[in-house]
């Protein structure tokens, strides 16, 4: 594995990983209103969301539970109404999932929210009478399915999401309120609560980074969606995952893990209460031949792509209407089984003969580029997968999130992640 000293000494004035958070002067407790939770051997957490979507692709008996301690079913989406959830999947599947991972002894959690279903978050903790009513909502929804936890996926707080959320400047603050309120009451107090959040912190009604750490005594962990850094919205091909971006020209700098554990941490949250939110996918775009490889023939940095963008895997719906009722176009995504399916990788996630691979030390993140189709694709493989892991550990974090676990191949992405970690 990569010596991650070297790796982060050219951001060691930024983010020093091979030391300490306590060394840093960074937060590493708070008195915590609630016991932190269940981890593996190691005290740390290995989770995983599993999107009731892809249960052909991934049946609930097919799921490698052993090497998770939680896994969070994605999703129960927030309505007009602060009374109800809209929950995905069909029939008793969330029962069936939560009764598997118990007998596993993994912890089961419901994800409320998403891209589509943060819509009337803002709402739903936006005044005293609608907090009560949703902490209501919420603590019935746990007790009617003997869940373990609740995960919070808003997307996002005082910011804009998929287009048509409800929000407000208030959107932290109120949300905040509901969490002291949701652990005030008897099923809340004993709900494993967790969060998946931006790479920056949630903002206050200003606009600017909000004090976390009053959060840091409600929610058990948090996990950083360190991935969608670079995507069809951006000005080039950049990683979809960086691990660090310090060590990239400033104009390419659009965020990362290193970055991202120093604005959360910078705004009172501990490191052991910070997860690693890591894909198993990755972005696809057009680019033109002459553009996407240099003259010796190797993958260019950065590369300008094609306005119009190709289909990712199999599993990549044709355009339609969003949930807000706007025109929407291909994900672009590639799922890591989706990279063996479409020829890019062999099963052994290794590159198939012909194909141009690049790893980017910087970000530690793979490209691939077929020269025929003209296609890249951002990603992250069992090598940035392993690296991750080694960074979880060296720097103390309290563990791993991967959206989502019918994106592995085999267990390639879990088992390097794992192995890296000192799972």
């Amino acid at each position: 594995m990569i010596n991650l000293a070297a790796f982060c000494a050219v951001a060691l004035s930024f983010l020093d990983v091979t030391r300490g958070a306590a060394d840093l002067g960074l937060p590493t407790n708070v008195d915590l209103e609630f016991k932190l939770g269940p981890t593996g051997k190691n005290g740390k957490v290995a989770a995983g969301w599993w999107a009731s979507w892809n249960v052909d692709r991934l049946p609930l008996d097919k799921i490698s539970w052993e090497k998770y301690t939680h896994i969070t079913y994605a999703f129960a989406e927030t309505t007009p109404s602060v009374n109800e959830l809209s929950i995905s999947g069909e029939g008793d599947l969330v029962d069936k999932f939560v009764s598997t991972a118990k007998s596993h002894n993994v912890k089961a959690l419901v994800s409320v929210g998403g891209w589509t279903g943060s819509r009337f978050f803002s709402t739903a903790v936006g005044s005293p009478a609608n907090r009560t009513a949703f902490v209501r909502t919420i603590t019935n929804f746990a007790k009617e399915h003997n869940l373990d936890g609740i995960d919070f996926d808003w997307e996002y707080p005082n910011l804009q999401g998929i287009g048509c959320n409800t929000i407000s400047n208030r959107d932290t603050p109120n949300f905040l309120s509901f969490l002291r309120e949701l652990r005030a009451h008897p099923i809340g107090k004993g709900l494993i609560l967790t969060a998946a959040v931006p790479i920056t912190p949630w903002p206050d009604p200003n606009g600017n980074p909000s004090d976390i750490s009053p959060f840091a005594k409600l929610l058990n962990h948090v996990a950083i969606m360190n991935y969608d850094i670079w995507g069809s919205w951006s000005s080039a091909v950049g990683p979809d995952a960086p691990l660090n971006d310090t060590c990239a020209p400033s104009r390419y700098q659009q965020g990362s893990a290193v970055s991202a554990i120093k604005a959360w941490t910078a705004a009172g949250l501990p490191t052991d209460q910070l997860v690693l939110g890591v894909p198993a996918y990755g972005h696809s775009f057009l680019v033109n031949q002459p553009v996407a490889l240099t003259e010796q023939g190797d993958i260019a940095a950065y590369p300008q792509f094609e306005p119009e963008q190709p289909r990712g895997d199999s599993s990549d719906e044709a355009p339609g209407v969003d949930a807000c009722g706007a025109q929407s176009g291909y994900s672009n995504i590639f799922n890591f089984w989706g990279l063996v399916e479409g020829k890019f990788l062999n099963e052994r996630g290794e590159p198939l003969q012909g194909i141009h691979y690049r790893y980017d030390e910087c970000s530690q993140t793979p490209y691939v580029y077929n020269a025929t189709s003209q296609v890249m694709v951002s990603f992250d493989d069992a090598k940035s997968f392993g690296v991750k892991g080694e960074f979880i550990k060296n720097y103390g974090l309290r563990g791993y999130a991967m959206w989502e676990s019918a994106g592995d191949y085999r267990d390639i992405l879990i088992d390097a992640i794992r192995t890296g970690g000192g799972y």
